[in-house]
């Protein structure tokens, strides 16, 4: 989708220190959904994406139909943000339920089992 539809945008929900630490997707955009030191969701995330997408020149202000693409650790948090997207008015909104890092293994270890990672797309690290 990344590829066929110039205007999708891919916005990690992670705290900015899995981000820019653990690594990310290329080209992902980092706004998180919860934030230390308290991991409370951010209250301003609708307003942020909205900020995001009206600074992007194709994007028309106000139009909420852009497909946004929401990537997290594992699926939960991206699901959760998306699900307020949704209730905010925005019309295209998809999950990748694997998340960046995926399931842990038997060992307790992530990205061994599923997640953008382990599938070897593009990613990187700060």
């Amino acid at each position: 989708m990344l590829r066929e539809e110039p205007g999708a945008v891919l916005i990690d929900v992670r705290s900015a220190m899995e981000h820019e630490y653990v690594g990310h997707p290329v080209g992902a955009i980092n706004i998180p959904w919860r934030e230390l030191p308290d991991w409370s969701v951010d209250s301003n995330f609708a307003l942020k994406v909205t900020q995001l997408l009206e600074s992007r020149q194709e994007t028309v202000a106000g139009d909420k139909s852009q497909p946004l693409l929401l990537i997290c650790r594992s699926g939960q948090r991206s699901q959760d943000a998306g699900e307020e997207l949704l209730r905010q008015g925005f019309t295209n909104v998809y999950n990748i339920i694997e998340g960046f890092e995926g399931r842990r293994d038997e060992e307790k270890h992530r990205s061994t089992i599923n997640g953008w990672r382990c599938r070897k797309l593009p990613w990187e690290q700060a």
